[in-house]
């Protein structure tokens, strides 16, 4: 037991967020150089270094310079165990990243320097705050023309009600940018490399007392200007303390540019002692303790296809408590059974190990043969608790989906059920009819994108795809007879959902509205319908 505490506190696992081009990717590329998993960064484009970066895996995330799908990542460094989850930061790709964030037990919040706050970070602060879990931030592209670290500072402090500790300070911007001021250790790094940030950076200690050195690295301009800054923080800023940044009231600021790989390192030491080990997690009226020696864990992601080379499906398991290990049997809640989890594996990207042990706060990849959902609970035989909390979104975009070739129904049906139950997409059909034609529904529209690459290249199926003019889903909550005896208003449809929800949708057309004799059910009330026995859910 001593043994299993001692690995479960060396574990730290925390999610990277922000708005779309913030530098995030980034940042987790040169996380994974500075702790040995990598020996020479990529970059997002792909351009200046030749090099792509590790968790943009997917061949269209290298074209098109975007994180489309969450990356785990597992690395060792100074004695901790780190798994980073990378999520997209584009609003269209939210769902997996609210996902992806259920797994993390503290977050790291990228901010462009010239831009400061951005729309999607905003929401996904929210839902770190709602989880009371540690926020860190990373103020990037310091090495570009930036806004006033103190306006930058003022605005998250306004913005999200918490407040803020700058870790390190900033010695000029864009051209000027000569490094950063370490609070902590009051010397500074002043850094002179520049390599396209595909290396390691070696930084110039000094302290501020040396002024002599000083003005010989940074000029005797931006000396005073940092003495000046040194004194009004440490004189009018917010006090150090731990507990407040443990219960996300308190959010350490770093900056830094993470292309050029300035602050990285200091950030990534800082961070890690910060931090905390695995949190406790709720699941219905239990707390489990990450420390206790029985194993517990959830489904947070699906992926098919992640290496052309297997073709298979992986499930991907946060571990919330006790030991994992290799060829023991466990219990899948959901499914009612017991089960062995086949092939467990450490991840990197897209990379694979098979492993024979993992500990509370690992990420591990667990061959699925069909039966995970997201937000599915595997533990101990004998525990049947549920961990809760995985959001599901309602689709606000249609496409009419059917392949161009009739031959390839069955690579159609395969493709389209395993996207599916990836999460990604939700699929309808009409009632009584065939696969043939069916209806797809996305969050975003570049969702729609990536749906058509991937069923053309992982499932080799070329698709005809039409928009419909549809944009909201209500629910049937309940109908004394058939639903498809009632009167809807002009261009509204009643198709089934696909069995992999198992429900019934009903889709508006753009500003439609219902025909004053067509028959109206008041919204949130509970009915059932039963069809050949069976209890059917209904959407309005």
């Amino acid at each position: 037991m001593a043994d299993i505490r001692k690995e479960i506190e060396r574990r730290r696992t925390f999610a990277i967020i922000s708005h779309p081009d913030a530098g995030k990717t980034t940042l987790t590329e040169k996380l994974l150089l500075y702790g040995g998993a990598i020996q020479l960064a990529g970059s997002v484009k792909g351009k200046a270094t030749a090099r792509h970066a590790v968790s943009d895996w997917m061949e269209l995330e290298k074209q098109r310079g975007i994180s489309i799908s969450s990356s785990v990542m597992q690395f060792e460094y100074n004695g901790y165990c780190i798994n980073i989850l990378d999520t997209p930061g584009h609003q269209d790709f939210s769902e997996d990243t609210y996902r992806t964030l259920m797994a993390a037990d503290s977050a790291v919040m990228v901010i462009d320097a010239a831009k400061g706050i951005e729309p999607q970070t905003r929401k996904l602060f929210k839902i770190c705050a709602m989880r009371n879990i540690p926020i860190f931030t990373f103020i990037n592209k310091l090495d570009r023309e930036a806004r006033s670290p103190y306006d930058l500072m003022e605005e998250l402090e306004q913005e999200f009600g918490i407040g803020t500790y700058p870790m390190n300070w900033p010695i000029g911007c864009g051209i000027d940018f000569k490094g950063v001021y370490d609070r902590e250790k009051r010397e500074i790094l002043a850094f002179s490399e520049f390599h396209r940030g595909q290396d390691k950076i070696k930084a110039i200690e000094c302290s501020l007392d040396d002024t002599e050195k000083l003005d010989s690295l940074i000029g005797e301009k931006l000396r005073r200007t940092l003495c000046d800054d040194v004194e009004l923080l440490d004189g009018a800023g917010y006090e150090f303390d731990i507990d407040q940044v443990r219960d996300g009231k308190l959010s350490p600021v770093f900056f830094g540019s993470a292309l050029n790989n300035f602050g990285i390192e200091p950030f990534l030491e800082s961070f890690l002692d910060m931090t905390m080990p695995p949190l406790p997690r709720k699941a219905g009226d239990e707390i489990v303790d990450p420390f206790t020696d029985k194993f517990s864990a959830f489904v947070f992601k699906i992926q098919a296809n992640m290496n052309k080379a297997h073709r298979d499906r992986l499930a991907f398991m946060r571990i919330c408590s006790g030991k994992f290990e290799r060829n023991e049997e466990y219990y899948h809640v959901q499914g009612g059974k017991p089960i062995k989890l086949a092939q467990p594996q450490q991840m990197m990207a897209q990379s694979r190990e098979i492993i024979d042990e993992a500990y509370a706060g690992d990420i591990i990849g667990v061959f699925d043969p069909g039966i995970f959902s997201i937000g599915d609970t595997i533990t101990v035989p004998g525990k049947k608790f549920r961990f809760g909390g995985i959001p599901t979104f309602e689709p606000e975009h249609f496409m009419s989906v059917s392949p161009k070739d009739t031959m390839k129904r069955k690579q159609f049906v395969k493709g389209i059920e395993q996207i599916a139950q990836e999460g990604a997409i939700q699929i309808f059909k009409m009632p009584d009819s065939g696969f043939e034609d069916v209806v797809v529904g996305v969050v975003g529209t570049l969702q729609f994108d990536v749906f058509e690459y991937r069923m053309k290249s992982e499932y080799g199926v070329e698709l005809r795809m039409s928009a419909l003019p549809y944009e909201h889903l209500r629910l049937i909550a309940e109908c004394p007879g058939d639903p498809k005896d009632l009167m809807f208003c002009a261009g509204s449809k009643l198709p089934q959902a696909h069995r992999l929800r198992r429900r019934m949708e009903r889709r508006f057309p753009h500003q439609a509205q219902p025909r004053p004799r067509a028959r109206r059910l008041a919204d949130g009330i509970q009915i059932s319908v039963k069809k050949d026995g069976l209890r059917r859910p209904f959407l309005m």
